[in-house]
């Protein structure tokens, strides 16, 4: 079967697409528990433990995403067990 693709799979990490999303994810690194669930949601793979391996109060490496890759579909949010991650409109 042959597909008519607008890009390869797996080129996304090649191409900044986070300018066009209508809704941001914005973590809140309190309440997050460091499960890693939103990592392993993202069809983008844009969730990832902050780039110093910095700590909440709690401890806890916490997570964030790169909005340069993220296209807001919100399934991190969703998945969140903490609920430390919520979907803003896009400005």
């Amino acid at each position: 079967m042959k597909y008519n693709l607008a890009v390869k799979p797996g080129t996304t990490k090649k191409n900044k697409t986070g300018g066009w999303r209508t809704f941001t994810p914005t973590f809140d690194k309190e309440k997050c528990i460091g499960c890693g669930t939103c990592a392993r949601i993202c069809p983008e793979g844009i969730c990832r433990p902050n780039k110093k391996g910095k700590k909440n109060k709690k401890g806890i490496i916490y997570y964030e995403p790169d909005l340069d890759y993220c296209k807001g579909c919100g399934l991190c949010a969703e998945n969140c067990p903490a609920k430390a991650i919520t979907m803003k409109l896009d400005k």
